[in-house]
């Protein structure tokens, strides 16, 4: 990741000092079985616990000599020891150790993403409550389709991303597993129970089974949720920026920070772009990318080979480096964007009534007027608004066959914006949230009125037989 991306607990878990001392501990967990089946002595062990030591001069040094990672890791632990340095990786191979130190790294970065994504579901839940009362029109193929609550939007954001948090409990049941079982998976050179106490140390479980690596299924489903949760951020994203957009501007991220001049563009003063969700959508096609490769890291050859090693070393941590990233800045841009009711409510009243055409042929239905008929007539008065310019409302309530069946209070109630928000406190309480009964219907129209669009100005208007 570049590091302008880079978040410092993040950086932390899948920087190489770290690593090295992931490798130190399960080397002296190794030392410390062994010490328990009677193979280590006691005094050499304390001394291990006590001393041992990582220099990270003299493993450069050996690696330049070597080439070998692990061979050079050992040759740079031997020195802060006497004699008791050659228990050591007693009986492992290279991946006993970078494999099993591997899964605490991936345990430790979905616990962070884990609290990203909690921080970022609190700040949905706030905003989705703030508006759950706020009308916003509810689009299908980027057309006007019906209204809706705005915060059912972030309601159903959030509800998403609690379904990431149980994919992230479940990919870290997957990767929390260690591996000390010598080379090709046998136990000839290390016994299971050795396996057994250096995973219980660590807080892993023992691969059940294993050849000369764990499995790659786990690292992908680890890159693989990474990549869900990308997913979700780029579709929030995506949506701030379309509402965004000059022509709806129903919502704007945040602008600026105190005490800065914040610019949008190099040439023209007054922009204020969607940048950082902008940004959020550019990661989250490098995180799809690193998912495809995790995958093909899952077939090695025969026991194992090393191809996988040289994409993990990038795709792992610039995945989880990203994500960490992405959610971050996604709980900024919900926590402190702009949103507009008036706008919204301009936008909605922009297609001058056509939104109720539904409401009006279903009420047509329950006068007794078959289906296709209703739809015809619906459609024909919806069609004229559309081409013409003229208020649908105004349309249907001098149309002589819906005059002839429904009275205007019935109308009036058709053409009621409250309608479409009466059962969305219905899903806030199947989510959990906190709901409250609205003071008032806030988009109630009276009796025998409806509201009509003239000179590009919204005003109620009495309904006339």
């Amino acid at each position: 990741m570049i590091d302008r991306y880079s978040r410092p607990a993040m950086s932390k878990v899948w920087s190489e000092d770290h690593v090295f001392q992931l490798w130190l501990k399960v080397e002296v967990a190794a030392a410390q079985a062994w010490t328990e089946l009677g193979v280590i002595p006691a005094a050499d062990m304390a001394r291990i616990r006590k001393k041992a030591r990582f220099n990270r001069k003299r493993y450069d040094e050996n690696f330049a000599q070597t080439r070998h990672d692990i061979i050079s890791f050992t040759r740079a632990v031997a020195p802060s020891l006497g004699a008791e340095s050659r228990w050591i990786h007693h009986g492992l191979t290279s991946n006993d150790v970078k494999d099993t130190a591997l899964s605490l790294q991936m345990v430790e970065a979905l616990d962070l993403l884990d609290g990203e994504v909690k921080a970022l579901m609190k700040a949905l839940r706030q905003r989705a409550e703030e508006f759950i009362d706020t009308l916003c029109m509810g689009r299908t193929h980027g057309v006007h389709a019906e209204p809706m609550s705005f915060g059912l939007k972030l309601a159903l954001w959030w509800e998403e991303m609690r379904r990431h948090r149980r994919r992230l409990k479940e990919a870290r049941l997957m990767a929390a597993v260690g591996m000390i079982s010598g080379p090709v998976g046998s136990y000839a050179s290390v016994p299971p129970r050795v396996e057994e106490i250096v995973c219980k140390e660590l807080g892993l479980s023992p691969a059940p089974v294993s050849n000369q690596v764990i499995q790659r299924d786990r690292h992908a489903q680890f890159v693989q949720t990474l990549a869900l949760i990308a997913a979700t951020l780029e579709k929030i994203a995506t949506e701030i920026r379309g509402l965004q957009r000059t022509e709806i501007r129903e919502v704007e991220e945040p602008f600026g920070r105190p005490g800065y001049v914040s610019t949008g563009s190099s040439s023209m003063p007054h922009k204020r772009n969607p940048e950082l969700s902008e940004r959020v959508c550019g990661l989250a096609r490098l995180v799809r990318g690193h998912a495809v490769t995790s995958l093909e890291n899952v077939a090695l050859w025969h026991e194992r080979d090393i191809s996988h090693s040289s994409a993990e070393r990038i795709v792992l941590p610039d995945a989880s480096l990203a994500v960490d990233y992405m959610l971050a800045t996604m709980t900024g841009i919900v926590g402190g964007m702009k949103v507009n009711p008036e706008r919204m409510m301009e936008n909605v009243e922009m297609s001058r009534g056509l939104v109720f055409s539904e409401r009006v042929m279903l009420a047509l239905v329950e006068k007794g007027m078959d289906r296709k008929r209703a739809y015809e007539i619906v459609q024909r008065n919806a069609m004229t608004s559309w081409d013409q310019g003229d208020d649908f409302r105004t349309l249907v309530t001098t149309d002589p066959e819906v005059a002839a069946l429904v009275t205007p209070r019935d109308l009036a109630n058709m053409f009621d914006y409250g309608y479409y928000l009466r059962h969305v406190r219905y899903t806030f309480d199947r989510l959990g949230f906190r709901t409250k009964p609205p003071a008032t219907r806030a988009h109630k129209k009276p009796a025998d009125t409806i509201e009509v669009l003239e000179g590009g100005r919204s005003r109620t208007k009495a309904i006339r037989r």
